[in-house]
Formats: C-alpha cells, structure tokens, sequence
C-alpha cells in the first residue's frame, strides 16, 4: 500500500494503463445525490454504467428533466450524460460499486447524527451481492464505515462483510460553488478492506481526475484524513474571528490588517465571518466526538467551535449597539455561503431573529435561495423587490449580485451598513453613510 504523496503519481500510472479493462464490465450506483453524490455519478459515468438513486422522489424528477436545484450541474451537462435515475431502490440491485453519499449532520446537541447513513448501509445491504464493494463518501469519525456500516451491511445482507463483501472509503472534498476544485481536478483519498479493493478503487475515481489518487494507509486513516481538513479551516477562521473582536476594540480595520499580513509569503489567507454549512461547522465535531471517545478532551477544536458559534450573537449586538429602536434594516444574503443557494445550517438566521426580537423590522432579499425553502426552514419571506428605504442595509452574503449594490437607492440619510465581508469597503458610496465592517 502506498503511504505518501508519491502514491499520488503511481495511481496515476497504474489508472492510465488499467482504466480500459475496467469501463464497460463495471458497474456503479451512487446512493444520494446532493452537492457531493450528483457531480461524482456524473463524473464516474462518463466512464462506467451509473445509476443514481435518491429518496427525496421530487430530486429525482427534478434531475430527470435537467434541473439541480444545488446550482452545481448545468441542464447541458444533465441531458447530455449517461447517467440513469431511479426513484427505487431495488434497480440498484447486483451493482458492482455502491457510493453512499448521504448527508451526516450533527444533532441538536451537536452529536454526530448517523440516521442517513445507517439507514443507506441497511438499503445497500439489502441490495449487495458477493464480491460488491459498499464505498463511503459521506464525513465520518474513524471507525464509523467498518465499525458502523460493515455490522448494518452484513446483518442485511447475509453475507460477510471483509470476505464477501467489501468496504471501502473515499471523502468527499467538495466545496459549493466553487468551479475550480470540482471533483474531476482534485486528488481523491482513497482506501479499502483490502490492498485488491483500495486498488480497484484506485482506478475507478482515477478514471475522473486522471489518476491523481492518494491510496491512504486504511480505512480509519482517509476518515481521520478528512474530518481534520475541515477541524483545521474552522479553527483557523476562529482565530480570524477572534482577532477581528480584539481589532474592534483598538479600531482597526480587520480587512485592512489582513490586506497588509497577507504580504507575507506563508500567512494563510483566512477570513473572519459566520461560520454555518454542512462541513465546516459540523465535522469538528465528528473528531471532537471520538476524541471524547478516546479519553481526550479536544480543547483546541471545541474552543475554535465556540469561538465561531458566538459569531452570529456578537454580530447582531454590535448592530444592535449602534441602531435607533425600530430600525427598518435590510439584510442582504441568507444563504451559508457566497454563490450558492444552499440553506443549510445558515448563521445569518440567527441574527435575524435576534434583530426581531428586540423589535426591528427586517426584510430579507437573497437572489440564489428558494424562497419556499427560506420560508419552511426559517419562518422567513424573502423580497424580491426593494420597495421602501431603510434606516440599515447589512450585507451578510458576498454574493456576486451584491458587490455593485446601489446603497444610495435604498438607505435613508444617516443610515448604517453593516458589512460583514467587506464588500463595499472601497466604495464611495460608504462615505455618505455610517459604515462598520469586521
């Protein structure tokens, strides 16, 4: 088994000359297919059978007729694939490959919640054959795909899980909204039961990228592997939330320090904001879970958990400090991150609601999220029209629609802004206005 980065170039090689053995006799079923499963069944058919599967009915319609309400496939791309759908279970039966890539968030006490994915082996272990490889895509702690999945697999399936069928894992690394690291121009990590399986494999996610695979030692190190890459982004972002509070009190701009520090040739460019989603601020703790798990306390990841979970409250009391009592405020962005229409785990929320409940009229606009969505998570309705003036306009999310804003159209006089990624901070329209950024 290779065990550094070399192994990155000898997949490669290996992929290159196996590839052609393998794409026609292989066959494939991806079992989710969200921001991580649809572009990886898209990718894996342009070279192998694939059936997709879901068990939301009206995702899958949706994707029949060329729509993916994630943003992250085209129609073209959709329409033109071999990809199949399927709304049943059962046509994912006697696949060579299963890919589980269903979500695991965590609960409302911010313990790993594995319902999706126990209930994905148990499917799968209803559905397998001798010799199927069962691989994990989704965020885990280490040991959840052979000390969780392996024990489901095999209960419903009958057959022995490590000689007659076989595990493997491979992490997600997709980042939403982001067309640049797509799963087709990354490295994939990936392992198995056995050294056949992490080679097979190997060659079947190399086929999408061209072979720039990094096989891992074993299974429980490509879980470790990924439930630190994201530990590792919250606890930088919390150490930039952090300081920009320290910068707050010494009025200092906090873009402007960063513009000066990232001068320098290995300051790592993290930015202070809300931290939400579905990986970033819940994988922290997966690994502060099994920490637990071992007799450790994870102090460090807790630490820049609670730092990055304060956020939203010490956002919405500095609005709160600097506004006149019933402010008509503007809040622009509601999704967790910049581009994308995914309303997951969105922190902006919190601060709404803080800012109603202290008797604020808040109206909220965002060009990306499902207005029905917006409206069964959160209880909120989004505007599509900028009707009145506002006493405050606070720009959450750096979407791509916001960054020529007309603030002077829609902000009285002596208005706030309140911009939380430094959007408009070089602007001249902020000079006729109260401005603060983090």
């Amino acid at each position: 088994m290779f065990d550094n980065l070399n192994s990155i170039k000898l997949c490669r090689n290996a992929c290159t000359k196996a590839i052609g053995k393998m794409t026609q006799k292989t066959t494939i079923s991806v079992i989710g297919l969200g921001y991580v499963g649809l572009p990886l069944a898209l990718a894996l058919s342009k070279t192998y059978p694939v059936i997709g599967y879901d068990q939301n009915e009206e995702r899958i319609d949706e994707l029949v007729n060329g729509v993916d309400r994630t943003a992250e496939v085209s129609p073209a791309t959709l329409s033109n694939s071999t990809l199949k759908f399927t709304k049943a279970a059962k046509d994912l039966r006697s696949k060579d490959i299963f890919i589980i890539a269903v979500p695991t968030p965590v609960d409302a006490d911010n313990r790993p919640d594995l319902t999706a994915l126990k209930e994905a082996s148990a499917c799968v272990g209803r559905l397998v054959s001798r010799d199927a490889i069962v691989v994990v895509e989704s965020t885990v702690f280490p040991g959840v795909t052979e000390d969780v999945c392996g024990p489901i697999i095999e209960n419903n399936s009958g057959l022995k899980v490590g000689k007659e069928v076989f595990l493997g894992y491979s992490p997600e690394r997709v980042n939403p909204g982001d067309s640049v690291h797509t799963v087709d121009k990354i490295v994939k990590v990936v392992a198995g039961q056995t050294q056949e399986v992490s080679e097979k494999l190997a060659k079947i996610y190399g086929s999408i990228n061209e072979g720039r695979v990094f096989l891992a030692r074993n299974i429980k190190t490509a879980e470790a592997a990924k439930v630190i890459e994201n530990a590792q982004r919250d606890i930088n972002i919390a150490f930039m939330n952090e300081v920009a509070q320290i910068f707050e009190r010494l009025d200092i701009s906090t873009c402007d320090v960063l513009d000066a520090a990232n001068t320098k040739w290995n300051f790592l460019p993290f930015h202070p904001g809300l931290v939400g989603g579905h990986c970033i601020g819940v994988d922290p703790y997966y690994l502060a879970h099994i920490a637990r798990e071992c007799g450790i306390e994870p102090t460090v990841v807790l630490s820049g958990r609670a730092t990055n979970d304060s956020m939203a409250d010490y956002i919405a009391a500095t609005i709160l400090e600097k506004i006149d009592p019933n402010s008509e405020i503007l809040v622009l962005g509601l999704t967790f991150k910049e581009n994308v229409p995914d309303l997951r785990n969105s922190k902006v929320v919190e601060i709404i609601r803080e800012l109603l409940n202290c008797g604020h009229k808040v109206s909220v606009h965002d060009p990306l999220a499902d207005c029905e969505e917006a409206s069964s998570l959160y209880g909120i309705n989004l505007i599509s029209e900028f009707a009145r003036e506002y006493d405050c306009v606070f720009g959450c999310v750096a979407h791509s629609e916001y960054t020529d804003f007309k603030l002077g159209d829609v902000l009285r006089s002596g208005g706030w802004i309140f911009d939380l990624k430094g959007l408009w901070r070089n602007s001249s329209a902020i000079s006729d206005f109260n401005y603060w950024s983090l």
